[in-house]
């Protein structure tokens, strides 16, 4: 984030966000997860050391562990969530999410997300895991099940989708860091991926031959137009919205992930409830045209399309 610095000084001593009664904050960095998965420490391993795509968000020099000894997630039947598949807004974009089990497959960006967010609850509520085979996925149902391929080393995983995300341009899914170990990719931050639905009982066919020379979405995502910031009216001060959710557990799990990508700026997130809408919010800028160059900085620099907001 240091290049976000520079822009973010100025407006950095502007009025602290309003606290929340439970907010919680993400963990340090500095102190490495312990794996929560009894297999995770079954069998002693050398320490792994990958800063990936996020830096220092791999374990570090934390407990040894060998991710290969991790399963694959078996797919069962399982209630959808009550409330993680509601319609939802994220980053200038609105997601419906499927809200039954069916065929679907996909071709986009893969990332990765690991002890920064380790410990915290995901849009399922449950908390998240680095070391399970877990993923965040926009649109697919939650819980379901996907085989993720990275047709680079024709590696495949099978996962389970408890979380939201990626929301941004081009991205198709979001594995946990022993996922992405699993498909060779830690070392950077994202790879090309292909995602197909799994269903409870459902026989796998063999994973394809690779085939992918110059895979083009990475092209299209630079290419995605960026349509100019829309300013609502709404009451007191200038904040950048990033996301409106009927649920404050889904609007939660936004803000925690977005502190991981924000850093220093972390502290500037909010939710503001207005009803029964829950908003993440990123302020307050002193006016209207600081708001404005942060959200382009914001969008240029992260691929976010923030909304500026006035309450």
């Amino acid at each position: 984030m240091l290049l976000l610095l520079p822009l973010f000084l100025a407006a950095c001593g502007t009025q602290a966000p309003r606290p929340l009664a439970d907010r919680g904050e993400p963990p340090s960095a500095a102190a490495p997860p312990a794996p929560t998965s009894a297999l995770a420490a079954k069998k002693p391993a050398p320490p792994v050391k990958f800063g990936g795509g996020y830096k220092d968000d791999g374990p570090g020099d934390g407990p040894a562990i060998d991710p290969d000894t991790i399963p694959d997630a078996v797919p069962k039947a399982e209630p959808l969530h009550r409330f993680a598949n509601n319609a939802y807004s994220a980053l200038g974009r609105n997601y419906v999410p499927l809200r039954e089990l069916k065929p679907y497959q996909a071709r986009g960006m893969g990332s990765w997300y690991g002890r920064r967010y380790h410990g915290q609850k995901t849009s399922s509520g449950e908390t998240y895991d680095m070391y399970a085979m877990t993923a965040a996925h926009p649109i697919l149902p939650i819980p379901s099940y996907v085989r993720v391929t990275n047709p680079a080393n024709n590696r495949s995983v099978v996962v389970r989708i408890n979380d939201r995300g990626p929301f941004h341009a081009g991205r198709e899914i979001d594995l946990s860091w022993t996922a992405a170990y699993k498909l060779g990719y830690v070392d950077r931050g994202s790879t090309p991926v292909v995602v197909e639905s799994v269903l409870p009982g459902q026989t796998l066919a063999p994973v394809p031959a690779p085939t992918i020379a110059d895979d083009p979405i990475a092209k299209l995502a630079a290419a995605e137009p960026e349509p100019p910031l829309p300013q609502v009216q709404d009451a007191r001060g200038h904040f950048l919205q990033l996301g409106a959710f009927g649920s404050r557990d889904n609007a939660e799990a936004l803000r925690l992930r977005l502190a991981r990508e924000l850093g220093d700026l972390s502290g500037k997130l909010v939710v503001h409830s207005t009803g029964t809408l829950y908003r993440v919010q990123l302020g307050p800028w002193p006016d209207a045209a600081a708001a404005q160059l942060a959200g382009g900085r914001l969008r240029e620099s992260l691929g976010m399309a923030p909304v500026v907001v006035q309450r």
